[in-house]
Parts: structure tokens; sequence; C-alpha cells
């Protein structure tokens, strides 16, 4: 079946492809089950007929339990991939052991000509994203849409998420009213209902916000002031959207966003040679996020890209950490990570350098500036250069090389094995290191070391 992110083919495809590294490969899997039977394909034998060319284009047959080979192509400059298996992954476990081999093996994966059965997908889907690319194109779909009739549904939802928020307003007094220590003898019933509500009022950003005060009872020592904070979060947010109209445009953008409204990507937009940082899912019930850091070589911009997978199957956008794309961006709006990719204008490259950091008091002023604009944020992106990982009697902390300042890992990521990554990796040594800080600490998520001679994404 065909298996493809959906991202724009490039304008141009003279420059050589870069072979990528094993674990920027790896990266690109949906999750740990595939990562390991990708690996497992990663070797010269199943695979027969493999070659790739100048373009980006790498293709093979491999050996599989039916008589026929399964017929798979990569089209590394989106990246995109297709495959005759059965598998809904993106990518499956045989475009990701295909491209293993060509990491890794040139002589088994050599440059030759495309066989007419890639050919046939790579044209068709390059000749796709051309005439995608035309003026005019999808402007029909634009010029059906009723403004009238939009601005009528607008008002409608508007007015359902005030409902919404007026109740939560009464359930949170109430809930202080009758004192915090009750809620953890009323257990997530509570939560799960009020989440319900909001639900149903079309604000789907109380909602999860709701659903996270469940797990806070009961969950250690300090928990009700835990619970006050979290919950004069939503009043504040509550309150916010309330009184909407009299706030800054930018706040009041930011505030229609928590509460669940989705808005478009604005312009203009940034073309940059773009840096992949990090890429990682979530999961929120049935709904899997797929998080992916960009970092503007030329503007200095991050950019954010979110990606969604519904009903188990895994977000189609995908990009090889550490390596830099040549393409545009269009960001959502002034001050705001979010953004959209838009055409890229080349294959992947590598990289010539992480990008700039400072010192770990630079990730509390970064964090502490962004939180004027958007007092909900939990976290932001920033780099950290010269840092050493040092235990701290049950947990982690990045100390500064010269001892100035330390921040402390998050407790979420003391558990995974990307810490013992970054452990190994520094072996006592200054390195770089990419990541998430914010209240909860310092969640790392892509590290260089101190020659900078690799990147190793860490989640």
């Amino acid at each position: 079946m065909l298996l493809s992110n959906g991202g724009t083919a490039p304008a141009s495809m003279d420059q050589e492809v870069a072979r990528w590294a094993a674990e920027q490969v790896l990266s690109l899997a949906p999750d740990n089950a595939s990562r390991k039977a990708g690996s497992k394909l990663g070797a010269a034998g199943p695979w027969s007929g493999a070659g790739c060319d100048s373009s980006g284009a790498v293709w093979g047959l491999c050996k599989g339990s039916g008589s026929k080979p399964y017929q798979t192509v990569v089209d590394t400059t989106g990246p995109a991939y297709k495959c005759s298996c059965p598998s809904r992954k993106f990518p499956c476990k045989h475009a990701l052991g295909l491209l293993l081999l060509w990491a890794c093996d040139e002589q088994t994966v050599p440059h030759s000509q495309v066989p007419e059965w890639a050919e046939e997908w790579l044209s068709g889907r390059r000749s796709r994203a051309a005439a995608e690319e035309q003026p005019g194109a999808g402007s029909g779909a634009a010029k059906s849409a009723d403004p009238e009739a939009a601005r009528r549904r607008a008002e409608r939802r508007a007015e359902r998420i005030t409902a919404g928020a007026t109740e939560l307003e009464q359930r949170l007094a109430d809930l202080l009213r009758g004192g915090l220590a009750a809620t953890e003898r009323s257990g997530y019933g509570l939560w799960e209902e009020t989440a319900a509500r909001m639900v149903d009022a079309q604000a789907p950003g109380l909602a999860a916000r709701v659903r996270e005060l469940g797990a806070i009872p009961g969950s250690g020592p300090g928990w009700p002031v835990r619970l006050l904070e979290e919950c004069s979060l939503i009043h504040l947010l509550d309150s916010a959207w309330l009184g909407r109209e009299r706030l800054p445009e930018p706040l009041a953008a930011t505030v229609r966003g928590r509460v669940g409204l989705s808005s478009a990507a604005e312009g203009p937009a940034v073309r940059d040679r773009w840096l992949v940082l990090a890429q990682y899912d979530s999961a929120d019930g049935k709904l899997t996020t797929r998080r992916v850091w960009l970092h503007g070589r030329a503007s200095g911009r991050t950019a954010l890209l979110l990606s969604f997978g519904a009903a188990g199957r895994a977000p189609q956008l995908a990009l090889p950490v550490g390596l830099m794309i040549d393409a545009e961006v269009t960001p959502y709006g002034a001050g705001r990570p979010r953004a959209e990719l838009g055409t890229q204008f080349g294959p992947p490259v590598a990289i010539e350098a992480p990008p700039p950091g400072g010192p770990c008091a630079s990730a509390a002023d970064a964090y502490g500036q962004a939180l004027r604009d958007d007092p909900w944020l939990d976290s932001w992106p920033v780099t950290l250069t010269g840092v050493i990982p040092v235990p701290d009697g049950t947990g982690w902390q990045l100390v500064d090389a010269d001892g100035g300042a330390a921040l402390p890992v998050a407790a979420a990521a003391v558990t995974r094995p990307g810490l013992w990554k970054l452990v190994a990796l520094a072996g006592g040594r200054p390195v770089t290191v990419f990541g998430e800080s914010g209240h909860r600490g310092f969640v790392p998520l892509t590290a260089w070391p101190e020659d900078m001679s690799e990147t190793v994404p860490l989640i």
C-alpha cells in the first residue's frame, strides 16, 4: 500500500543527497515496534535489486512471507514512502530497513538506474506536487466558502465556549469552597465528568487541562499546592476568555488557541535552511500528536510543526533529525513557535553545526520571557551549550561547565533511556543539548558531543 507523509517534493533535484546516519533513519520510526523490526531488516540478506540515485530516491525488493518480494521505494526529499506490504504504518518496517541499508552499506545500495516500478510512483508524486504549486490551486474551494455562514458558526461556538467557561468557574468555586482535600476521595470521576462538559461546550483545550487535574490528588507530598496552582491557571484562562474583548489582540489570539479554537497559518512564509532539531510523539486518548522542532539557520527562528494521527495510525509528517532542509515555513502568529511546512527546495543535507545556544541561565530567561506572552506555557525550546549531566540525589541536572548555574532534568525525562544516552555521550565532558525548558524542569531531546561530530536524538 501507499505510505507517504504527503510532503512536497523539492523544486530542484540537482544536489546530491547525503546518506543519513542510522540514528537519523530510526528517528522516523512511528513506534518502538517498527524501530526494532526495521533494524532487523537493515542488513543485505533479505534485499535484492536495491539502489539509489542523486534525486533522493532509494528502492529495493524485500523478501517476505509470500512468493513475491515487497516493492519498497523512498523519496528521501520528503521523505515519503511506498511499499507493497499491507502495513498501515508510516514508514513501514521495510522502508526503515531499506533506509538503514542505504545509510550503512553503499555496496548493497549503489547508484543505479531507477526501475520502472519505482519510477512510476516517483514521477507521479512529483507531478502532483508540481501541480499543487501552480497559482490558483485550490482556489475553487476558497471561493465556494460562505463567509457569512462561517461567521455564524464561529459565533455559535463562542457562545458554547462561554457557557462552558462560566460553568467551569462555578465548579472551581465549589471545589475551593468544599476544600481541596476532598478531591482525593472523589477519584477521576469528578474530573472526567467536568472534562466531558467542556467537550460538549466545544472547548477541547479546557477539557484537556481539566483532565490533567485528575492525576494530581494523591500524587505525592505537596499535591494540594500543585492542584491549587493548576486550578489557578484554569481560572486565569476562564477569566481571559470571558473578558477577551478587552485583551490586546496577540494575547486574545493566545487565549483562543488555549481554549481549543483552531487557526490557520498566517504569512508571510519564511524560507530558510531549517535544521531538524527533534521529533517525538505523545498520545492523548485516541489521538497521537507528533512534534517536530526546526531551527532556521539564517533567520534564527525556532518553529514547531504539529501532525496528528488517529485510530492507531502514526502521524504522517516525519523528518530526519539532524539533517537540514531548504524550505518555506509559515508561522501561525507572531511570538508563537507553531508553523506549517511548505515547499521544500532541495533534498535534506548534513548540518554544518548545531544551533547556537547559551548557559543554563539563558534557558530560564527565555522561558520567563515567553511566559509574558503566554501564561499557560508549560515549556519553551532552548539550546544549552557547554553543559554536563550530573546526578543530584534521586534526579539529574545539567550543570554549566564553569559551574555558573544548573537546570534540573524533568522527572518525566529521568526515567527515559534518552537520559542514559546523554550521560554516555557526555562522559563527564561538556555537550550541547536541545530540549524544552519549563517549570517542571528541562527535557533533553537532542544532543551533540563536544567535537560536534554527530547528532544524537534522545527521545
